[in-house]
């Protein structure tokens, strides 16, 4: 799995809660850290799902190529969100570093055992639930009829997920585009009105620092999404 990949590895026993779950016996399992480059594959779809992963630190991006040749993306990871786990014994995506990326890797087998505790079972059924809620949520917003609409509920869920001030997207204009079924000149095109319309500020030369002025006005322009107060 690991061939095609430049990594470094840094093995650590370590427990489930380092991974996002929580345990009453706190499990020891084997953790491993990789290190991977920007662009590099994590792992390839149909490929064995021997491993499930976390996010330390940069962003992964899940996605398929169709059979003209496009890619989907179906899903952004960011630090602390968990991928690779699979209902089957099969990955179902390819998934590649955004950015420089450090990996959390745990193996599957290591967490079906642990799974046998219902505080576990719990926390992998959530995960579950939240994937197939992300999942949902993707295909609503791909069904949504205006370019704005898309682009509006891609900058309210990373607002969301970014928790912050402002937002740092690791991901490039084309990566937007290939996650809201755009074209890039359609994305910079969204992006640039809804800076000169006050909505947004770019604070860097490469427009991925954002600060939203006016999330409400953004809101209205994605009827299906929400604001925070």
């Amino acid at each position: 799995m690991f061939v095609r990949t430049t990594a470094d590895r840094l093995p650590q026993p370590n427990t489930l809660s380092e991974f996002g779950l929580t345990s009453a016996f706190n499990r020891i399992v084997g953790l491993s850290e990789f290190t991977y480059r920007k662009d590099t594959e994590i792992f390839g779809e149909k490929e064995p799902a021997v491993y499930v992963y976390q996010v330390k630190h940069g962003a992964v991006r899940s996605y398929k190529l169709l059979s003209d040749g496009r890619r989907q993306i179906a899903a952004f990871h960011l630090v602390g969100d968990i991928f690779g786990l699979e209902n089957g014994d099969e990955h179902r995506f390819t998934a590649e570093a955004v950015v420089e990326t450090v990996a959390r890797l745990v193996k599957r087998e290591s967490l079906e055992l642990a799974a046998r505790a219902p505080v576990i079972s719990r926390n992998l059924l959530s995960m579950t639930t939240r994937n197939l809620e992300h999942a949902e949520n993707h295909m609503l917003l791909l069904g949504r009829k205006t370019a704005v609409e898309k682009v509006a509920a891609f900058l309210l869920e990373m607002d969301c997920r970014a928790g912050a001030d402002k937002m740092s997207l690791p991901m490039s204009r084309l990566d937007i585009a290939d996650y809201l079924g755009l074209t890039l000149e359609t994305v910079s095109r969204v992006l640039s009105s809804l800076r000169k319309a006050g909505v947004l500020t770019f604070l860097d030369h490469y427009q991925r620092e954002i600060v939203l002025n006016d999330r409400r006005r953004l809101a209205d322009f994605d009827p299906q999404g929400s604001v925070q107060p």
